[in-house]
């Protein structure tokens, strides 16, 4: 049957006015071999590094539908870490931008990543309170841990040992032993719930920060150190402390890898919680900020300094006793945190809140801080951290391509090149092509905004009830018109284009009247600016929510507190009828453009589509799960666009009452969209301050489709909860992953797989009876060809068939499908595997499989009789195979190294780039000595 009525899609075009997203940290990126200068926010879904230097996008790392919520940095500067709110946790290449390795395991939002100090492991925390070690070579989960009863704040590795440790809502800071998957010990000296924690001066300490103003410092000791080498730190231990090794019990020796010990604390200076707490890569200096604008510094100096710290304070002490004749008291000769930690000037923003901070120490000793504030920008500081008393100072501050409060109303321009919004406190032009701010024009709180005819000029409307009018070019205010009392709801341009009607929360709706007038505070220029007359007022018993006037110029129709929308003749404004059958205030409504049909949207979240001639209802649709904040035709057609408060975007047909399409949704609520006049694009605005645009394409769009596609995504969502998979036998796996649409689509490839190989193997035993009961050779049958799945592998047997597939299984998906597989399935996979390593085919895949189906699978397997001799020889050829591996990887790394060895005492440098700039730069500063010493024995 062929289509009786074809859409085309709109796509997504882009994102604009976002510049970082409150909701996630700040890293500094090395770029280009360049440190301290590119900084990577999230910008919802997208990530983006800023060129603090320039003020530009330096890259965008574009993302799907679900926001970021944390980002994390590789040690070698190479590779970026995001994790997202539906708990997926991407890694990213920072030289091409693209996304080499997705983890899925967590079942909530990632709230921390941290990388180890070679960068091979990655952990995830997550509000599930579950903590994943991730293998980023191997790209497969580790370990699950878990023990925490609250979301995971905070997470780091030590250094020097197999250690994890994490801080949590529930007030506890967990150590984990990687080697065995279990916390030995847990630190319950907080009484709130631990905001942040990271490691100092080589993981000597470990500060913490909970919801007071103070920021607990803990001595990490070895295990086999003495209670006399720690003496001053435990003299600093309060006797409320309770330390507790394990989960539940006291001190259990010979389970702790190390000792920890209070050893202090550091007031700040700041009141309320502890938001976020970072360290720089050197480990010296630490920052942090609560709930305010104040971003608070501390620097633990070196061992040599402290020491000296402690003298100079010890002889200030003795000549202050000396004077006033007392004695001073043997204070011993080992520096304390008084010593060791030193207060940098701290730094205050203004006017907004600060979300997140980090840190990176540069040449020289200068400090560098990005800072992320609320208000929708991105701060560099710059602190000298070897100056006493050093000012910070702002090298850049990048506010201006975005609004700082989220974004009220949107319009197009007549010739769909620009695009006006407007917030809280000021309204910007861009443009559509390049989406680069263009104009920025301070206001005051705008509820809404339209182009004047020409536009030159835009229409803005406040709360205070006042109506402005704004000349684009050049950025100035023209007039501000006291229109109304109150807020000023809905503008909207008369069909004739030669004025305007306005409608406020005082009860009345205004015309206007455009007209040209000299400029009063330019008398002697003859140059005439825009103005507005006021013409006629129609005044109502409730507050107008919105104005809109038909295209013929007959009717105004006004939506009113009373959840009712009346409509008027614009000649002489009597009234015409009224539309009645929403249950809650009618937010936004539009008028076709052949002036037949009105569709309102409501706070109830439905739509009404009524006819304009009698005011009959033709349809009510549930259009949204919360309340209809915008709405508007495609000019020339019976298509409008709505969104709500859900925060999606949606099409929808007036004549066929048919939901066309679903468009990506914003990440909060949706406050207001518009749609060009030539009806190719569509912008939206919301509260996560990303204007989003959608083009209209030339691909054609079948509603069955869309609703079919529409249906699948909710019974994936619905089928894939996230929990754990059942094995007969086996009760709490805890495995580092989760069953996911990946996972099951993988179990359908491999069962589908086995059965193709089972029936081509029994075509080959048949044709090779077929051959033997055959005399005569010059009449032998063709052999039997591939099936059709397996020709599309291109592979020709069954072992090359099941060998990709197995190496097209998502290396983080492959447990969880090895688990959805029935035995009979994981039976007839094991008596395949013997083949696979034999021919040397993925030994490592082939191995991990066949471990993990042992592991999950063994009493079955060692109970069949039929398996047993199946197991010795994969035992058997597996230990084989990877000694043979093993060897080879060896003999190519001992052989690489010799080669090495060889070059660099042929050539006079070091392997690799790192050693050589790390030994010239030893040359310069011996070289600098050198002349200095000369100096100084000619001038002697």
């Amino acid at each position: 049957m062929g289509l009786t009525k074809q859409y085309l899609r709109y796509v997504a075009a882009g994102n604009f006015n976002i510049i970082a997203s409150a909701g996630c940290n700040a890293v500094f990126i090395t770029l280009e071999g360049q440190e301290g200068r590119f900084v990577g926010v999230a910008a919802c879904e997208d990530i983006i590094i800023w060129d603090m230097r320039l003020g530009e996008k330096a890259l965008v790392l574009p993302g799907d539908k679900y926001g970021v919520t944390y980002l994390a940095s590789s040690p070698n500067k190479k590779y970026l870490a995001a994790g997202y709110s539906d708990g997926t946790v991407k890694v990213f290449d920072l030289t091409s931008g693209e996304n080499v390795t997705s983890f899925s395991g967590h079942r909530g939002a990632i709230t921390c990543l941290s990388y180890d100090a070679e960068g091979h492991r990655l952990a995830s925390g997550a509000q599930d309170t579950d903590i994943i070690v991730w293998d980023v070579v191997a790209e497969a989960g580790l370990h699950r841990l878990t023990g925490h009863k609250g979301t995971v704040t905070q997470i780091s590795f030590l250094k020097e040992y197999n250690v994890l440790v994490s801080g949590s809502k529930d007030t506890f800071v967990k150590f984990w032993d990687l080697d065995t998957s279990h916390c030995f010990k847990t630190l319950v000296g907080h009484r709130t719930e631990v905001w942040g924690l990271t490691f100092v001066k080589e993981d000597k300490y470990l500060i913490t920060g909970c919801g007071d103003s103070e920021l607990r410092v803990w001595s990490i000791l070895p295990k086999d150190s003495s209670i006399e080498n720690s003496e001053n730190v435990e003299k600093t231990v309060p006797d409320t402390e309770v330390f507790l090794t394990g989960e539940d019990s006291g001190d259990v020796e010979g389970i702790s890898p190390l000792q920890c010990r209070k050893a202090g604390s550091v007031l700040r200076s700041a009141r309320g919680r502890v938001t976020s707490l970072t360290a720089d890569t050197t480990g010296h200096v630490i920052g942090c900020h609560g709930t305010d604008g104040i971003v608070e510094l501390f620097h633990f100096c070196s061992d040599q300094d402290a020491t000296a710290r402690l003298k100079k304070r010890q002889r200030k002490q003795r000549k202050k006793a000396a004077d006033a004749n007392e004695t001073v008291p043997d204070q011993g000769q080992q520096p304390g945190l008084k010593d060791e930690v030193r207060r940098l000037t701290a730094i205050k923003v203004t006017d907004c809140k600060v979300k997140s901070v980090d840190l990176v120490m540069g040449r020289g000793g200068e400090l560098r801080v990005a800072v992320v504030l609320n208000n929708n920008s991105v701060e560099l500081y710059s602190l000298h951290v070897a100056v006493k008393d050093a000012e910070s100072r702002c090298l850049r501050k990048i506010s201006s391509q975005g609004h700082q409060s989220e974004v009220r109303a949107v319009t197009f321009s007549s010739d769909n090149l620009a695009v006006v919004s407007a917030s809280a406190e000021s309204i910007k032009m861009w443009n559509r092509p390049s989406m680069a701010c263009l104009r920025t024009v301070k206001t005051g709180y705008v509820l809404s905004v339209c182009f004047v005819p020409g536009d030159r000029h835009v229409m803005v409307g406040l709360k205070n009830g006042h109506m402005l009018i704004v000349d684009i070019a050049s950025g100035d205010v023209l007039e501000d018109v006291p229109a109304h009392d109150k807020e000023l709801w809905s503008i909207c341009l008369l069909p004739d284009q030669r004025g305007c009607v306005s409608g406020g929360c005082d009860a009345t709706v205004k015309f206007w009247q455009f007209e040209l007038i000299t400029d009063p505070s330019n008398k002697e220029s003859k140059a005439k600016i825009l103005s507005v007359l006021h013409t006629r007022t129609l005044k109502l018993e409730e507050n107008v929510l919105c104005v809109r006037v038909s295209a013929n110029n007959r009717f105004v129709a006004v939506a009113l507190l009373d959840s009712t929308v009346q409509i008027f003749f614009v000649d002489t404004l009597k009234f015409f009828i009224s539309l009645y059958g929403h249950k809650l205030p009618v937010l936004c409504m539009d008028i076709s453009s052949d002036s037949t049909l009105i569709a309102t949207g409501s706070a109830d979240r439905n739509v009404k589509i009524w006819g304009l001639d009698f005011g009959d209802c033709h349809r009510s649709l549930f259009a949204h799960d919360d309340s209809v904040t915008g709405l508007q035709f495609v000019p020339h057609t019976h298509q409008f666009f709505t969104c709500g408060k859900d925060g999606r975007v949606k099409q929808w047909d007036a004549d066929s009452f048919d939901k066309i399409i679903t468009l990506q949704a914003h990440l909060g609520e949706a406050r207001s969209l518009a749609v060009s006049a030539s009806g190719q694009y569509v912008v939206s605005c919301g509260s996560d301050r990303v204007l989003r645009l959608f083009e209209r394409s030339a691909e054609p769009l079948v509603l069955e489709d869309e609703a079919e596609e529409e249906r699948e995504e909710m019974d994936n969502q619905a089928l894939v909860t996230g929990e754990e998979t059942t094995v007969p036998g086996q009760t709490g796996l805890n495995l580092p992953s989760k069953k996911t649409i990946g996972s099951e689509k993988a179990a359908e490839q491999l069962l589908e797989c086995l059965e193709i190989c089972q029936e081509f193997r029994t075509k080959m035993e048949e044709h090779s009876a077929l051959i033997k009961a055959i005399s005569k050779k010059e009449n032998l049958p063709p052999p039997p060809q591939p099936p059709a799945l397996m020709a599309a592998y291109k592979a020709s047997t069954p072992d090359d068939f099941l060998t990709e597939i197995l190496r097209r299984i998502r290396s983080s998906d492959l447990e969880e499908a090895l688990l959805l597989l029935p035995f009979t399935s994981v039976c007839e996979l094991l008596s395949q595997l013997p083949s696979l390593i034999e021919r040397g085919f993925e030994i490592e895949l082939v191995c991990r499989t066949m471990i993990f189906l042992f592991k999950m699978h063994h009493k079955p397997i060692v109970n069949n009789q039929a398996l047993l001799p199946i197991v010795g020889q994969l035992q058997k050829l597996a230990f084989s195979k990877v000694n043979h591996l093993r060897d080879m990887i060896g003999c190519n790394l001992h052989g690489l190294q010799f080669l090495q060895r060889e070059l660099e005492a042929r050539e006079g440098v070091q392997l690799f780039t790192d050693a050589t700039l790390e030994k010239r730069k030893k040359d310069r500063q011996k070289r600098k000595k050198d002349q200095v010493a000369k100096r100084a024995v000619m001038m002697l």
